[in-house]
């Protein structure tokens, strides 16, 4: 695949810093984190939970819990605007409009007393128009381009009325009801089964391709990075332990914790079922964080020098790993 230009970023994020107060103290969520989103293409943010994936969408979106959660350092620039400064009422035309969010469990994001039209309508009504009856239209039209049967009865229902997949693509209308440039997807497909999960995937590909849509995609399955990433980030503890082409990071991913993920994938031998591999021991909480390199607790590689913490280093074209030992690593 041919490198995008550097023009074709739509947004891009450099040293990211979350905290969140706390009766323990200030807590670091998101440290340091920098990555580019370009138009046309998908990044992939994936690791275990606790990693920060969440919240660096939550700090794009500045959707933090309040007071608790605050940006403390660091830019991102969408459009010429950085998002962690502008005022309260441009970043609300931007919300919805530029920039839209599906996020992880449907059955919170939509409201439980109020019938599917009308939340639909008023993402319309708040972006694009102050006729109900057209923000109705196109709220019916946006159901029909996500795949729901009969959306003119499904405008008139509640939530707990359609099946999980459903109510998902009415997450993705509302996200993709304004034409954004820019989607963030946090774990989509989590609380669906693997069928739905697969026909949610390629509609969000299928609408990705029709409106040329950029996508942030949180997850912490590797198949879906796979399947439908062009671009990817590995997060740990709250920093970017690797980013690179998604075939750069399956096919010579360089820092441990890469390898250990792809090597917890379950896999076969012949026709029987590999031994599932893990990556012993437990994210470290943000209350008692390593000194250093932050996977150095569970690093089969771990050596003196990891007591401080590595830079992203460049590996190849577009391609960084934050790890010391990176060259003198085996192939995998």
């Amino acid at each position: 695949m041919e490198a995008p230009a550097a023009n074709d970023v739509i947004l891009s994020v450099r040293d990211l810093v979350t905290t969140f107060d706390t009766d323990a103290g200030r807590l670091t969520a998101v440290d340091g984190v920098s990555f580019d989103v370009r138009r046309g293409r998908t990044l992939g943010i994936v690791g275990e939970s606790g990693c920060g994936k969440s919240v660096t969408a939550l700090s794009i979106m500045r959707l933090l819990p309040q007071p608790m959660g605050q940006i403390r350092g660091g830019r991102i620039l969408f459009e010429g605007r950085d998002l962690a400064t502008v005022p309260p009422a441009e970043l609300h035309r931007i919300r919805g409009g530029r920039i839209g969010m599906i996020f992880q469990e449907p059955m919170t994001a939509l409201n439980p007393v109020q019938p599917i039209g009308r939340q639909l309508s008023e993402v319309f009504l708040l972006h694009r128009t102050k006729d109900a009856a057209d923000a109705w239209r196109r709220g019916t039209e946006m159901l029909r381009k996500v795949g729901i049967p009969a959306p003119e009865i499904r405008m008139h229902e509640y939530p707990h009325q359609l099946s999980g997949g459903m109510r998902q693509r009415v997450v993705i209308a509302m996200a993709l009801a304004c034409e954004p440039a820019v989607v963030i997807a946090d774990e989509p497909t989590t609380a669906l089964d693997v069928t739905i999960q697969a026909q949610i995937l390629e509609l969000m590909q299928a609408l990705q391709r029709d409106l040329g849509l950029a996508v942030v995609l949180i997850t912490h399955d590797l198949g879906v990075i796979a399947e439908t990433c062009d671009d990817v980030i590995v997060m740990y503890a709250g920093r970017v332990a690797e980013s690179g082409p998604v075939e750069a990071i399956f096919d010579r991913p360089a820092h441990p914790y890469t390898r250990g993920l792809l090597d917890s994938i379950p896999r076969l031998e012949g026709t029987r079922k590999a031994r599932l591999r893990v990556i012993e021991g437990m994210v470290p909480s943000l209350r008692d964080l390593p000194a250093g390199c932050r996977f150095q607790n569970r690093c089969p590689h771990r050596i003196d020098r990891c007591a401080t913490a590595p830079a992203l280093e460049a590996i190849g074209p577009d391609h960084a790993a934050a790890c010391h030992r990176w060259r003198e690593l085996p192939p995998r």
